[in-house]
């Protein structure tokens, strides 16, 4: 693919250099791979790939075929290692493009190739090793990466076309990139990220083209042709996974095929493309300054050099930021300078996946930023960095143009003023100027800590330690994410404790996971798989749904429910007084399944805190990770202690914690925790583990005591809790 150039007439890109470079970073992740799931949405996907399920809206259908297709591969690793792997096959190979790309901008600029694959080669290093581009390469946390490479063969095929516009191949890198801008959306809808920069780009070099109606019409054709995979989210969900979110079908039982197609399909699938669930407001309704939303993605940015999550260096990671800021503005004015022709396209590119999505994300302040205002101001649930993946990856060449341009600058004044009046300067200048080169070693240095995932196992195993801590047969009542989606993983993928239903609050508000709880079969309990505290006894399987309800009936729960006065809920023995003001649908759905499935199905929440807002307190007894509904009041004895207005058992919880929990360890072996949102996690055992040593030395037991003190601490300094606490 030779182009027009200044420095060299028969370029051709280098695309073993690109395949050696992307395979080293695919090792670099290889090497720091997460062996099992994370915390947010990593269990999600991973367990919807496994399923053939729907994650949630818009469904992420593209990724959900590709990671089934992964997770089939003979790889002699666990399920959810060979999704990680797809994940970091999918950037290493993005990396391989943005060699590409910066190695066609020096080919206007630099005769010598070896100058070339030099420069080309710090974008992979730096790119790859930025810190949201290597932690999100190394677990499948999301769909991103699979974005990624979309947008980083975009990238390459219009950098190609903006060269040779009359290429006889220029059309079909066009009918291409259209393409992929379809699949690309049916992975995520930043598959369509690139189109401003198309636009501008055929614009630019040939306007004529968009008046080649042809042409045109195939572009358009092919971008629908892309959008296919969207079909699998309707006929799957008629056939009912485990997994079935936003459930994008009329169907209400597997027979009903007749309705598939429906006016109501359409309009659920619609809903789901769209995200209506979320119901995000307008862009022009800022949900905080577009000031401050700057400042997130600039707390992001010092991120990437380097990731002290500690605020141990903040004027090192300040004097960073600024570096590469200005090495990439540099690389920025080369690029316009050297190759103005695909300058428009990556210029643009470049501003719609950072300041543009900033706007258009419209988020909240961000969960680290701006500690100094507190909760004054509304707050995402986290970090949202990984949403600008595509920025800072693509980042990597404007850096690298700019390390280059660095270079030159200094091998020039090593030269003297008479080799560098010459047309090229002496090798000699430049081997004598390359250890600048090493700047592109810095975001590696800065993020060895805390990018790897390597040997983290605490997800997957706090998951298999809280569905071990509750009886046979039971439903779980959880909150959201984090306390949802390892669950589901362990199940689906491992096969642990099918038989709890896991009843996720935040859903129990929609009709459709509502329905999913009327319809959900009874999974048989595997006594032998199960925990040995439950072995010798019989356990036998409910008798129905939990939800005694019609679909009609379920659909018929209003959305809230005002109450006057106090109100009193009987179930079993059980009397829950309600306070004043209103219940919501989710709640209205827990006490009906309190009422039509207790005591057959014993009933957990998954904080008490969630219980209690139902009036359920007096009969909420703490068991280690877990919050059982008991069918009496709680009275307190040695072994049932109050703490802070609930009740604790002491007992059961120091089982648990002997015999079956296994996360503790994992998280010492994990030594860190950098994502501070979910670190809750962690501290819920340091606490379970505090109140039963605490006991031990009250009921004198000094010896039993010791070792869950040291186990504590050293959760504590793995984790560093106590800064992550302040």
């Amino acid at each position: 693919m030779p182009i027009r150039s200044a420095a060299n007439s028969d370029y051709k890109p280098s695309y073993l250099a690109a395949t050696i470079a992307a395979l080293l970073t695919f090792v670099l992740y290889l090497a720091t791979l997460a062996p099992s799931t994370a915390m947010w949405d990593t269990s999600e996907y991973i367990a919807s790939a496994k399923v053939l399920g729907l994650p949630h809206p818009p469904g992420n259908p593209l990724f959900v075929l590709l990671g089934h297709f992964f997770g089939l591969l003979p790889i002699p690793v666990s399920y959810a290692a060979r999704i990680n792997i797809m994940a970091a096959l999918a950037s290493a190979a993005s990396a391989g493009f943005w060699f590409l790309i910066t190695e066609r901008v020096l080919a206007r600029w630099l005769t010598e190739k070896w100058l070339r694959l030099a420069g080309a080669g710090t974008a992979v290093l730096i790119g790859a090793t930025m810190f949201t581009v290597w932690n999100q390469s190394v677990v499948n946390e999301k769909v991103y990466t699979i974005s990624l490479i979309g947008l980083a063969a975009i990238s390459w095929i219009m950098v190609c076309w903006c060269d040779a516009p009359d290429d006889r191949r220029a059309d079909r890198w066009l009918v291409l990139v259209a393409f992929l801008m379809g699949l690309g959306y049916t992975n995520h809808p930043a598959g369509f990220l690139p189109l401003p920069a198309v636009g501008i780009a055929v614009l630019i070099r040939r306007p004529q083209t968009l008046l080649r109606w042809r042409l045109v019409l195939v572009a358009i054709a092919a971008l629908v042709l892309g959008l296919t995979p969207f079909a699998y989210e309707p006929i799957r969900a008629a056939y009912f996974p485990t997994i079935n979110e936003g459930e994008p079908t009329a169907c209400t039982t597997h027979f009903e095929w007749s309705c598939t197609f429906t006016a109501l399909t359409e309009r659920r699938l619609a809903d789901n493309i769209n995200r209506k669930q979320y119901q995000k407001p307008s862009v022009l309704d800022r949900q905080a300054p577009f000031t401050a939303q700057v400042g997130m993605y600039w707390l992001y940015f010092k991120w990437q050099w380097l990731r002290d999550a500690y605020d141990q260096h903040p004027g090192l990671q300040n004097g960073l930021a600024a570096l590469f800021l200005v090495l990439g503005l540099a690389g920025a004015w080369t690029h316009w300078k050297h190759d103005p022709e695909s300058f428009w396209y990556f210029a643009v590119f470049a501003l719609t996946v950072s300041l543009a999505l900033v706007y258009y994300m419209n988020f909240k302040y961000s969960y680290s930023q701006a500690p100094e205002l507190g909760n004054s101001v509304p707050r995402e649930p986290r970090d949202r960095d990984y949403f600008y993946l595509w920025s800072f990856s693509s980042y990597s060449v404007w850096v690298a143009l700019g390390l280059v341009y660095l270079w030159e600058s200094l091998a020039t004044m090593a030269a003297g003023a008479k080799a560098a009046a010459s047309s090229m300067l002496p090798r000699r200048a430049w081997l004598a100027t390359c250890p600048v080169l090493a700047i592109a070693i810095i975001p590696a240095i800065g993020n060895w800590r805390d990018a790897p995932r390597s040997g983290q196992m605490f997800t997957r195993d706090w998951a298999v330690d809280m569905l071990n801590s509750v009886e046979p047969y039971s439903i779980i009542v959880t909150n959201g994410d984090n306390d949802t989606f390892p669950l589901w993983y362990a199940q689906e993928v491992e096969g642990v404790r099918q038989d709890v239903i896991v009843a996720v609050a935040t859903y129990l508000g929609t009709d459709w996971f509502v329905r999913q709880i009327i319809r959900r079969p009874i999974r048989p309990y595997d006594a032998a798989a199960g925990p040995a505290r439950f072995r010798g006894r019989s356990w036998p399987a409910p008798s129905g749904p939990p939800l005694k309800l019609s679909f009609g009936q379920a659909d018929s729960i209003p959305p809230a429910l005002p109450l006057r006065q106090p109100q009193l809920f009987k179930a079993d023995g059980i009397t829950a007084r309600i306070p004043a003001g209103y219940l919501t649908r989710d709640q209205l759905v827990v006490l009906q399944m309190i009422h039509d499935s207790y005591p057959e199905r014993p009933i957990y929440f998954s904080s008490p805190e969630y219980g209690t807002a139902l009036g359920l307190e007096p009969y909420l007894l703490t068991q280690g990770l877990v919050t059982k509904l008991m069918p009496h009041e709680i009275t307190p004895s040695p072994d049932t202690i109050n703490i802070s207005g609930g009740y604790f058992d002491v007992r059961t919880t120091r089982a648990l914690w002997d015999s079956l929990y296994s996360a503790p360890k994992a998280l010492i072996k994990q030594n860190g925790w950098v994502d501070r949102a979910s670190v809750g996690i962690a501290y819920h055992y340091a606490i379970i583990g505090t109140i039963v040593f605490q006991a031990l030395e009250q009921a004198g037991d000094t010896a039993a005591a010791k070792p869950v003190a040291a186990t504590v601490d050293a959760m504590a300094r793995s984790a560093r809790l106590q800064r992550l606490g302040n």
